[in-house]
């Protein structure tokens, strides 16, 4: 109802004007907006961050341009670099012939099944380590670098067990296969020139596909077993007797060093006693050469009584030794 006393539809008010937008202040937030979304953008695309167990390889336009160790590094933003992470400090891992689980391991028989030199089945399961050597050739000298490598370890290792017995594959020819395998794919590896470098081949498990040459070989090995105990047994007692044996050595050697030198020196003493001997014999031959006589008749007729006759010249001769014509008998002459 107006002044009038009359009323009116709401319809019938006249309309109030429109304000006009203002045009600058929403330029002025869009634009605040784009800076504040460049900035983020910017924020988010010039920094990246390696680790310490990575490298990053740096491309500008699509080509390699740097190579960056573990920190925090700048870049060109809006795509111009781009960056591109490879764990580099670690080693990773091929199996083959199976593959492990959270609760044990899966058998791949088409991997492990093989032919050995004389023509015997054996399954054979390796584990692999490798580590990546150089990023750049890793990313972009070849397409599946990890493939190329699994397929080679598992060609290398068909030609050595190939041209392996079977004795070596199951008992003691395990570590010159390893050996072998890791130096002929460290030099095709050398050749390919992938960005990986091989680390260590081992032979997981080894065995025939039947369980009759299982226990055959089982018992083969329980016998090399007991044989190498039986050796060990033998040594333990050669090295117990071999100081006894020593100790006796050594005495008999002493007791012929002693019974050399007590010769010796008899021998010595004879000598000496000649040359005394013979010193006497030269001064006074005769005398010398008629004792040296009586001394061999003495020794010749132990007991015999010896007379010596002086022939002093006279019708008396003396006989030497003197003893008495009569013997004496309880006392009596």
């Amino acid at each position: 109802m107006d002044e009038n006393g009359t009323y009116r539809w709401s319809g019938d008010q006249p309309k109030q004007p429109r304000k006009k937008p203002d045009l600058k202040k929403a330029g002025k937030t869009i634009l605040l907006g784009v800076v504040i979304a460049a900035v983020v953008i910017l924020g988010l695309t010039c920094f990246y961050t390696v680790d310490d167990k990575q490298q990053a390889v740096v491309t500008t336009f699509g080509k390699v341009t740097d190579v960056t160790d573990a920190g925090v590094h700048f870049k060109l933003p809006f795509g111009i670099q781009q960056v591109r992470k490879v764990d580099v400090n670690v080693y990773q891992k091929i199996e083959l012939g199976y593959s492990s689980t959270e609760t044990g391991y899966n058998v791949n028989e088409d991997e492990s099944t093989m032919i050995t030199g004389d023509y015997n089945i054996v399954n054979a399961d390796f584990f692999v380590e490798y580590k990546i050597s150089d990023p750049v050739k890793y990313l972009y000298s070849s397409n599946n670098p990890e493939m190329i490598l699994r397929n080679l370890i598992q060609s290398q290792v068909r030609n050595v067990i190939g041209s392996s017995t079977v004795d070596a594959v199951l008992t003691d020819g395990k570590e010159n296969i390893q050996m072998q395998v890791k130096e002929l794919v460290t030099d095709i590896l050398a050749e390919y020139d992938i960005g990986l470098t091989l680390v260590d081949v081992k032979i997981q498990d080894a065995e025939p596909p039947t369980q009759e040459v299982i226990e055959a070989f089982k018992a083969v090995e329980t016998a090399k077993q007991q044989a190498e105990t039986v050796i060990n047994d033998a040594k333990a007692y050669q090295n117990a007797q071999l100081p006894q044996a020593q100790a006796e050595a050594d005495k008999l050697i002493q007791n012929a060093e002693y019974l050399k030198q007590k010769r010796i020196n008899e021998a010595v003493e004879q000598v000496a006693m000649f040359e005394a001997m013979y010193a006497e014999y030269a001064q006074n031959p005769g005398i010398t050469h008629t004792r040296m006589y009586y001394e061999a008749i003495a020794q010749a007729l132990p007991g015999v009584k010896l007379y010596i006759n002086t022939g002093s010249g006279s019708d008396v001769q003396t006989l030497l030794p003197l003893e008495p014509m009569v013997q004496t008998n309880g006392g009596e002459k």
